[in-house]
């Protein structure tokens, strides 16, 4: 069975946006100021030497446009060669690959994805799919790699009504930069 892991780069105040997409997104680019080799290979060796992406369609759609044409390196390399997992309704307009879509129940198609054998599944972006992902008890790992800045507006982390969860911390580590890297797992319903 393949581990899903969420790895979401995130603000303070919980954004994750880092393009203007179709919207008003005023800062793009926001995560480059506190980019340091040493928190690209912590990041590196969270993802593992082999790995498979699940996107949602935008951030497919986003990162088809960049990580084809962007020269060799082991992150563009590991991306390029990872199958593409996507949920979209338009499966004959993917061209990035190696890519699958996820058929029409998102769910069921994960569930089919994770109980085959194969690397571990990484979910990058993709707010939508996140708080599906939680809601339905699919994601093993949460890695928050937060950033010392607010944003005040973006796409956030969770969509509102996401279900209330308690996690585990499993690891956390501080970069020089400011940004700290903090692992959970899902443990369960809320505590209280």
């Amino acid at each position: 069975m393949r581990r899903l892991k969420i790895i979401e780069h995130i603000s303070l105040d919980g954004v994750i946006q880092h393009s203007a997409d179709d919207d008003d997104f005023p800062y793009s680019g926001w995560t480059a100021p506190y980019r340091t080799p040493a928190g690209l290979e912590a990041i590196m060796a969270a993802q593992g030497e082999s790995f498979d992406l699940l996107l949602g369609r935008r951030t497919y759609d986003i990162w088809s446009g960049f990580w084809p044409k962007a020269p060799s390196s082991p992150m563009a390399d590991r991306l390029n060669a990872a199958t593409k997992y996507v949920a979209t309704h338009r499966p004959d307009s993917l061209e990035w690959g190696p890519f699958e879509g996820l058929g029409p129940d998102i769910v069921e198609g994960i569930r089919r994805i994770k109980s085959q054998d194969g690397p571990d599944l990484i979910l990058w972006g993709s707010s939508t799919l996140t708080s599906t992902l939680l809601e339905h008890g699919l994601a093993d790992e949460v890695l928050l790699v937060v950033y010392p800045v607010l944003l005040g507006t973006g796409k956030r982390f969770l969509a509102e009504g996401t279900l209330a969860r308690s996690f585990e911390l499993v690891s956390t580590k501080a970069m020089p930069s400011g940004i700290v890297l903090s692992s959970y797992t899902i443990a369960g319903p809320l505590k209280s």
